[in-house]
């Protein structure tokens, strides 16, 4: 027999306890300091094994080396370039090759910065904490779990993280301002960023659960710990519905 203050508990639990935007803009404030601090030591880390700095060094020296001998390199077209003798051709190829060098280090840089801060802070961490919580998270009182009320698996926090958050919401946007600046796709890329963060937003205030394109996709939701109640299994979510409706029939009774 349920006393009446754990019945009228057991009730509100099926009422879904959203997190109020304050507190999930503060634990997402937090996060992205901590995420951009961890990102940013591991791409340093990688700067460093892939000698990033030596490239960047040797790319200055060879521009300088063109320019001294054969003039401007912006002033470079592809007709200029078919009339350049077989010395300037070859500084110039060695000054684009370097120049791809670092692009690609850029990008590797960059996206296993961002992975690994990803992985730990939004991945294992929450693990660890369990029910979905970042530090941000744990700060400020929230959690993550299905929309069932059971605790957020394993699979679902993978896929919110590293599809969800890493994959479309960070390096595809990174990719697209990528090649914006360097392949050339200025306004179309743009229309792809926009369109982004307008079909982001929607989702988020259509969805009834304040839910961006990460916790659609894993099927989660924020929710205020406080007064919301998460099982750690469905097996034992469905016994405390069926002992809720066993509690209201009998008190309906007297």
């Amino acid at each position: 027999m349920f006393s009446g203050a754990f019945y009228k508990g057991i009730c509100m639990i099926f009422d879904l306890q959203k997190a109020g935007l304050l507190k999930r803009f503060s634990a997402y404030l937090l996060d992205f300091i901590l995420l951009c601090v961890l990102a940013v030591g591991f791409a340093l880390a990688v700067s460093a094994i892939t000698g990033y700095e030596g490239y960047l060094a040797k790319y200055s020296e060879q521009i300088e080396i063109y320019e001294e001998n054969y003039g401007k390199i912006s002033e470079v077209t592809e007709e200029v370039y078919n009339g350049l003798s077989a010395d300037a051709k070859a500084c110039y190829d060695e000054v684009a090759r370097l120049f791809a060098t670092i692009q690609n280090l850029i990008l590797l840089m960059t996206s296993s910065g961002i992975f690994l801060a990803y992985f730990i802070l939004e991945f294992l961490l929450p693990l660890k904490f369990r029910n979905g919580q970042t530090v941000g998270k744990k700060v400020f009182g929230l959690a993550v779990m299905h929309l069932n009320f059971v605790k957020v698996s394993g699979i679902s926090m993978f896929i919110r993280t590293m599809l969800g958050k890493y994959t479309i919401e960070t390096m595809f946007p990174i990719l697209i301002i990528i090649l914006i600046f360097f392949g050339g796709i200025g306004f179309i890329g743009t229309l792809i960023l926009f369109a982004l963060l307008i079909l982001q937003i929607v989702m988020f205030f259509t969805s009834g659960t304040y839910s961006p394109i990460h916790d659609l996709l894993a099927k989660t939701v924020v929710v205020d710990l406080s007064s919301q109640m998460i099982f750690d299994s469905e097996e034992k979510m469905i016994e405390a519905k069926k002992s809720a409706s066993a509690q209201e029939a009998e008190r309906q009774q007297y």
